[in-house]
């Protein structure tokens, strides 16, 4: 593994799980100091040691992402911990189906539009500023396949997606002469615990849905820390504004 993000500092919400969780350890493997934000403290505790059992250095921080207080603490521990930000993956989110938007009350609504779009203006808020006063960097943002196109099972989660990707590139393009690059990750089916447990539940109705990926298969997570640990670097240096899929080929057809 290459160390080119040797010196960055670099925040991850949503880190102890899933793509945040593989995220963190390919960013600490390749040099970076990786600062999670999430609100499992066990959990958030438990990849901070592993990682740094093997040479990384990651620190955790309590954060939930739907409070703006905790966002503003996150970004502000880093800057004065480690001197610098130069970029994040804001990752933090999730969402359940609650069928047409005939039945879909205001409360759920609310819950999945601020987990899942206003934390991350939030995070930009704070982020984007502080990585301009550490002299540029980067920011990924994690959408979704549905930030791309509508699903009528999930009328929130897919306007909360849409919704990223419009911050992305409204940000991208407002931080740009700054030297802040913003992209958005338009992510498929990916091998999650999530994923590893509807299929253990209901194994037609996942079957069914593998049918329908054109290369037969989800994404592993660390294809999707790969892919993030590029855009986080300077390899990337002139991509900006990009809502990028990473779904097998799913969105092709689209």
């Amino acid at each position: 593994m290459s160390n080119r993000l040797n010196s960055k500092v670099i925040i991850v919400t949503g880190g102890t799980s899933g793509m945040g969780e593989a995220t963190v350890k390919r960013l600490a493997g390749e040099g970076a100091t990786v600062v999670i934000g999430a609100r499992d403290k066990a959990r958030g505790e438990a990849v901070a040691a592993e990682v740094s059992a093997d040479g990384g250095k990651v620190v955790f921080v309590p954060t939930d992402v739907t409070r703006e207080e905790d966002v503003a603490h996150l970004v502000d521990f880093t800057v004065r911990e480690f001197g610098a930000l130069h970029g994040a993956f804001n990752n933090a989110g999730g969402g359940n189906s609650q069928g047409s938007i005939r039945e879909v009350d205001a409360a759920f609504w609310h819950s999945v539009v601020s987990l899942n779009l206003t934390s991350v203006f939030y995070s930009l808020k704070h982020e984007i500023p502080a990585i301009i006063a550490s002299g540029g960097g980067s920011i990924v943002n994690n959408a979704s396949v549905v930030g791309a196109a509508g699903d009528p099972s999930a009328v929130a989660y897919s306007a909360a997606k849409h919704g990223v990707v419009g911050l992305t590139r409204s940000t991208a393009l407002d931080a740009a002469k700054d030297g802040v690059r913003v992209n958005a990750l338009l992510t498929g089916l990916v091998n999650t615990p999530l994923w590893q447990g509807f299929t253990a539940s209901n194994p037609e109705a996942a079957n069914s849905i593998l049918s329908q990926q054109p290369m037969g298969r989800s994404a592993d997570v660390s294809e999707i820390a790969a892919f993030t640990a590029f855009l986080l670097s300077d390899e990337s240096r002139f991509i900006s504004g990009a809502a990028l899929a990473i779904d097998g080929a799913l969105t092709a057809g689209y």
